[in-house]
C-alpha cells in the first residue's frame, strides 16, 4: 500500500494541480504535523483518500477542536481563519490514539520534547504515560492481528535518529524504548526541516525503518492481506 506522509512545509509537489496525477496510486495519507487545516482539506478534497494526523508543536489554533476542549478557547482564537463551527473535511486526528485504517495499523504521538514550556510540549516521562495509554489497544492489535503496530507516527523524531542538538529539536529516548518491544515497521515523524536531496530522510533502527516527512515521502507497506503477489 502506498501512503503519502507530509510535514512541517506547504509542499508545492502536493499542494498542485497535478496532485492527483502525481500521487494516484497514494491510498492513505499521514501528517507529522506543524501544517495548516486548509492544507489537508485540499489533499482530501483532490485526492478523495483518508488522512490521519497529529499536532506538532506549531499551527495549534485547532487543537482544542479535537481535544475536547473548544469551549473553554477565546472565540478570538480562531479569528484568522472565521471561525464559526469550522472542521476539516474529514481529516482525523490520531494523536494519543491507535487506529485500523486500510488494514494499516496506526498510533498517532504529537507533540516535540519539552524546551520552553509551550502548548503541546513534553517530557520524556509524559511521553512515557501516554505510550502506556496505548498500550491496552496495542495488546489487542497482537491477539488480533499478530502484531502491535505497522506505523508510529510521531511529530518529533527518536534520540539520536534524524534530531539535532538543540533542545527543540531532540528526539524523545522513549522512542527508541517502543521501537525495540513494540517493532512497528514504520515510524513516520516530522519536526526536522531538510534542505537539500542529500540530507538523510529514512534510517533503519532495529527492525524499524524511521521515515522524516518533510514536505513528503511516499513509503510502501506491506500488511497481512496486501501483499504483491510473486
Amino acid at each position: 500500500m502506498k501512503i503519502l506522509c507530509i510535514s512541517d512545509h506547504v509542499d508545492p509537489l502536493v499542494y498542485s494541480p497535478s496532485i492527483k496525477q502525481r500521487f494516484a496510486d497514494v491510498e492513505l495519507v499521514l501528517s507529522a504535523g506543524d501544517l495548516p487545516m486548509s492544507y489537508y482539506d485540499f489533499i482530501m478534497s483532490t485526492l478523495n483518500k483518508p488522512l490521519l494526523f497529529v499536532f506538532g508543536n506549531h499551527n495549534l489554533r485547532y487543537m482544542p477542536l479535537f481535544t475536547g476542549r473548544a469551549d473553554s478557547v477565546p472565540r478570538s482564537r480562531f479569528s484568522t481563519h472565521g471561525y464559526d463551527g469550522w472542521l476539516p473535511t474529514g481529516a482525523v486526528h490520531i494523536g494519543s490514539r491507535v487506529r485500523r485504517e486500510k488494514s494499516v495499523l496506526v498510533a498517532g504521538l504529537g507533540g516535540s520534547l519539552w524546551y520552553n514550556g509551550g502548548e503541546n510540549q513534553f517530557r520524556e516521562f509524559q511521553i512515557a504515560l501516554r505510550i502506556v495509554k496505548l498500550l491496552p489497544r496495542l495488546l489487542y492489535n497482537k491477539l488480533r492481528f499478530g502484531r502491535y503496530l505497522d506505523i508510529l507516527l510521531t511529530h518529533a523524531p527518536p534520540f539520536g535518529i534524524h534530531d539535532r542538538e538543540d533542545r527543540c529539536h531532540r528526539g524523545f529516548k522513549t522512542f527508541l524504548w517502543f521501537m525495540r518491544v513494540l517493532r512497528p515497521k514504520y515510524l513516520v515523524h516530522g519536526h526536522i526541516h531538510l534542505y537539500s536531496a542529500s540530507e538523510l530522510r529514512m534510517s533503519r533502527y532495529q527492525q524499524t525503518t524511521v521515515v522524516n516527512a518533510y514536505d513528503h515521502v511516499v513509503i510502501d507497506v506491506q500488511t497481512p492481506g496486501t501483499e504483491i503477489p510473486g
